[in-house]
């Protein structure tokens, strides 16, 4: 990762921190105590995939600090409002500053798991898949006065921004592009890709678009040339137009080859990967 340019200046902007809608869901004493009951006795035994511990094959739970709180109220959203195959949620609940979601385990694999041995007819049809899953996401009608936000109108989650993890709600497109580049309105005559990147930031856009926000081979699951499930849904919510495709396009290091594949499902955003390239290059490294 590279380091921040060093020619543009660092402001620091409030963040708001009072949003705490309750976003519980089917939350009763039974279920939170056989929840927290559970993670007491079998915590340390039960086979796990990073904050999920999976509890049978059709089960499992999701516990984190950091997270968005909204993930689970988001999926349940997506349920609603698509036929994308999400787990289904029996429960989330917050307690003592951790998270949970006791949810449907897919059955499958995620489609990292040797996509690069796949043929060309196989990735052709997974890619089509999830080609119509995106353009149905993206058809969900924005309320009226949407701005940036999770589902519930709170903070968005995204540790691999700078400046933390919860980031908004912000009342236009325009007030989070202010936010990403940390105040900095141009005038550097040292930086002029930055100059360009706010009046870039400065146009009109659209409404905001419903967003997974991490369309990776990690949280894609298959069985055989099937989708079977689109996972992690922590980073969703109202972002600008642009986001599903840049933030596909920056993948992980272990998903380098993905970046061959982004095109074949989101349409191309040349001018805004570029100019998310120039953000990257003086406000943060994703």
């Amino acid at each position: 990762m590279g380091e921040r340019d060093s020619t543009i200046p660092f402001f620091s902007l409030p963040k708001n921190t009072q949003f705490k809608p309750d976003l519980s869901i089917n939350e009763t004493p039974l279920r939170r105590f056989f929840v927290l009951a559970t993670l007491r006795l079998l915590r340390r035994i039960l086979p796990r995939h990073g904050p999920v511990l999976i509890l049978s094959k059709n089960l499992c739970i999701k516990v984190v600090t950091l997270g968005q709180p909204a993930e689970a109220a988001t999926m349940q959203f997506v349920a609603t409002h698509t036929s994308i195959p999400v787990p289904k949620v029996h429960c989330a609940f917050e307690r003592k500053g951790h998270k949970y979601i006791l949810m449907e385990r897919v059955q499958g694999h995620i489609l990292r798991d040797k996509w690069l041995e796949r043929s060309a007819e196989s990735k052709k049809k997974i890619l089509a898949q999830i080609k119509n899953m995106a353009d149905e996401m993206r058809r969900i009608p924005a309320p009226p006065g949407q701005g940036i936000s999770n589902i519930a109108g709170g903070p968005l989650f995204d540790g691999r921004l700078s400046g933390g993890s919860y980031h908004g709600p912000f009342d236009t497109v325009q007030d989070f592009h202010r936010y990403l580049r940390e105040g900095y309105e141009g005038g550097n005559e040292n930086a002029p890709d930055a100059n360009k990147l706010v009046e870039w930031h400065n146009q009109s856009y659209s409404k905001p678009t419903f967003t997974h926000g991490d369309l990776s081979t990690m949280n894609i699951m298959v069985r055989g040339d099937e989708v079977v499930g689109i996972i992690d849904w922590e980073t969703a919510g109202w972002w600008p137009e642009y986001w599903e495709y840049t933030s596909a396009w920056h993948v992980n290091p272990y998903n380098e080859f993905w970046r061959e594949e982004v095109d074949k499902f989101l349409e191309p955003k040349v001018e805004e990967l570029q100019m998310e390239m120039v953000r990257r290059k003086y406000f943060g490294d994703f």
